[in-house]
């Protein structure tokens, strides 16, 4: 009953939504360019000037939900991002459909000029965990697509939410990392009983392997595997009229509930892949046998051709696995309580597409509420050509889990 009341506010206080083309999805914010809720209008002008700010520059990537924050990452792709790890309030001014982003813990945490070791450089995907805690990856870059200036070492950062306090920082260590690292995700693996014993995945897109964190020892471990590499066959990309090559590794990865062995499946892909994996965690939290245990490592099998995912969020309710689309402008899923002994087309759904409201869903989630959090960036344009600044660039998407797959072959009934 708490999920529901909870899912019914969160949901009531974006009325002012409207639907898009595709209505299994509702379009709930939206920007031509980002802002921000910087400290005074002083502080802001500084930041245009000194070139701290260059609003052009700020493309939202990743989200995640607690309570009533809606919180919103702009890695610092280009030089000029005000802050990298931001939320919007979802109990107040729902009508206001295009708000400031207001930076998390605070604004001068974000700046690159805050020289101190608990600056936050740039961030790319989030996750909250069942006992209120936000787990980040600060990659430690500026300007990735430009001079791409290591500001720090990346670094692992958890935030208790309840008090907005930094009560873990990890510095990787270097056998954590190859010359080609990039750290754009983290999936935290906890239950409200197991707070102090928890685990993080972290999928490393551009060395091909999955660093393994463990809160209660405080220490990593690098896990290697043949089906962390991308597929060769499946590196080609057209989005939004633009072309394009990626070799991006293992990406995408999500926890099914706790079995009766007091361990998940997780889930996960490269993004340049059709094929979805999965290991038992019992594998990869053994740092001795992680990289050794071939065989435990099972292939799933294919969505199809032109299925490329980015990010993917499972619901342990209903055990659908969803996940973007980027080929397709839209979202798919797959049920794995319903379809677990099959992985193909036939199993899988796009439940939403839309050339223009979803080009280039980047990020997605479901939320404590069984909610579904989408969001579409057009990030190939921001790269390769710029964005028409005139036009609406970035949505925000949500809906019940259940709304979504209702009358799909995701559907559990």
């Amino acid at each position: 009953m708490a999920r529901i009341a909870l899912a019914i506010l969160i949901l009531g206080c974006c009325t002012c939504a409207v639907w898009s083309v595709n209505d299994r999805l509702r379009e709930v914010f939206s920007w031509k360019q980002l802002d921000f809720a910087f400290p005074d209008q002083k502080t802001r002008q500084a930041a245009i000037a000194s070139g701290e700010y260059v609003q052009e520059n700020n493309l939202p990537l990743g989200l995640e939900v607690w309570r009533d924050k809606l919180f919103i990452t702009v890695p610092r792709w280009k030089a000029g991002v005000a802050s990298t790890l931001n939320y919007v309030s979802l109990g107040s001014e729902p009508e206001n459909r295009s708000p400031n982003l207001i930076p998390y813990p605070n604004y001068e945490q974000n700046r690159l000029a805050h020289n101190m070791t608990d600056r936050i450089v740039s961030v790319y995907r989030i996750n909250v965990d069942v006992c209120d805690r936000l787990w980040l990856v600060d990659t430690g870059l500026n300007d990735v697509w430009g001079e791409a200036f290591p500001v720090q070492t990346p670094k692992l950062m958890v935030f208790d939410l309840n008090t907005d306090t930094l009560i873990r920082q990890y510095t990787f260590r270097p056998d954590d990392m190859k010359p080609d690292s990039f750290f754009a995700n983290i999936l935290a693996d906890t239950t409200k009983d197991t707070c102090d014993d928890a685990f993080a995945y972290i999928p490393d897109l551009g060395g091909y392997g999955l660093v393994v964190y463990s809160f209660a020892s405080n220490t990593s471990w690098r896990v290697k595997h043949h089906f962390f590499h991308f597929d060769p066959l499946s590196g080609n990309f057209h989005v939004g009229g633009q072309n394009f090559q990626w070799t991006d590794g293992i990406f995408g990865v999500a926890l099914s509930p706790v079995k009766e062995d007091g361990y998940r499946t997780l889930y996960f892909h490269p993004l340049s892949s059709t094929r979805e994996f999965c290991v038992s965690t019992h594998i990869i939290q053994n740092a001795s046998i992680a990289s050794d245990s071939y065989y435990e490592y099972k292939v799933l099998g294919s969505r199809g051709p032109n299925t490329q995912a980015s990010g993917s969020s499972l619901d342990e309710v209903t055990g659908t696995l969803f996940y973007t689309q980027i080929n397709k402008d839209g979202v798919g899923c797959w049920n794995s309580f319903r379809s677990a002994d099959e992985y193909s087309a036939d199993t899988n759904h796009l439940v939403a597409s839309d050339s223009q409201t979803l080009e280039f869903p980047n990020d997605l989630k479901v939320d404590k509420t069984g909610t579904l959090w989408v969001l579409s960036d057009k990030l190939p344009l921001y790269l390769y050509r710029g964005l028409d600044l005139n036009e609406t660039n970035y949505r925000i998407f949500n809906a019940p889990v259940v709304d979504v797959i209702r009358g799909t072959v995701c559907d559990i009934k």
